[in-house]
């Protein structure tokens, strides 16, 4: 496995290995690396010749300054990770090589970048669509593989994707648990050990109210994940929304669609979790 920090570098590198026929998987990630990442990483393996995860934490899709100071940044450990999992490279530039000039460019998806996190983090989706856009003309893969727990980030990419348009396959890979079902995030380092137990709770209440929600209204359902978040000691529902997986848009009754999504953000302390669960699909 190869460290590679410039673009023409790994432009050059990339192009040899297409013209020997290879097909190319991208991994975006922002470093902090976990089994989530890994599962993604392996995903790739398994299904192209050469893989490449870039390794950059993008400071445009962080609306809060602070936060973006104290995401976590282990390269080294990331490193032994992807070496582990068979990636063939791993990018990871400064930020000035990312955005020698500030970008301007502007991305809007409504209505699917308007809702949940979109009304919450102002900015965030146009980073995020800055920052992959960038690796998908820097990498030109075949196929770039993205977690769903990022849910709104995940269909918000495909859109992009169709309306670019890139000539690449967007790979959506499931949400990997802890054993007691704690979704892995980057951001779960962040938690003390009392938090750990405290933010449990979030994957409890989903998994309860997929069992709840089969013999109640959908408004009920909502307002058992509400009312429990309300009553766990430690969290702080930021929202909950039961959405149209598709569009996004949310639905007021069992019957509106065939695949229902439940979406949810809290508060365990400072640290900002997210988590979703599928009802219909």
């Amino acid at each position: 496995m190869k460290l590679i920090q410039t673009i023409k570098e790994l432009r050059a590198t990339l192009e040899v290995c297409r013209k020997e026929g290879k097909t190319i998987g991208l991994v975006p990630t922002m470093g902090a690396l976990h089994a989530g990442h890994a599962s993604l990483v392996k995903r790739a393996v398994a299904e192209n010749d050469v893989v490449v995860v870039s390794d950059f934490v993008n400071p445009t899709q962080f609306n809060d300054q602070n936060d973006l100071l104290k995401y976590p940044r282990t390269l080294e450990a990331d490193c032994s990770l992807l070496e582990a999992c068979g990636a063939a490279y791993v990018f990871a530039p400064a930020v000035e090589e990312i955005y020698p000039e500030p970008d301007t460019r502007r991305f809007s998806y409504a209505p699917l970048d308007t809702v949940m996190e979109g009304k919450y983090r102002p900015g965030h989706f146009n980073g995020v669509c800055q920052i992959v856009s960038k690796l998908f003309l820097i990498v030109e893969p075949d196929r770039a593989y993205f977690g769903e727990k990022d849910f709104q980030q995940l269909a918000i990419i495909r859109e992009m994707v169709r309306q670019y348009p890139f000539d690449l396959q967007i790979v959506g890979c499931p949400i990997v648990r802890e054993a007691d079902g704690l979704a892995l995030s980057s951001r779960n380092a962040r938690l003390t050990a009392e938090q750990r137990v405290q933010a449990l709770q979030i994957s409890k209440t989903l998994f309860a109210s997929v069992e709840y929600g089969k013999t109640h209204t959908l408004a009920e359902t909502k307002r058992f994940v509400e009312d429990s978040m309300a009553q766990a000691d430690g969290l702080r529902l930021e929202y909950y929304e039961v959405v149209d997986g598709n569009t996004l848009q949310t639905v007021a009754d069992w019957a509106d669609s065939g695949y229902i999504v439940g979406c949810i953000t809290v508060f365990c302390g400072e640290v900002r979790l997210i988590d979703n669960i599928k009802y219909k699909e």
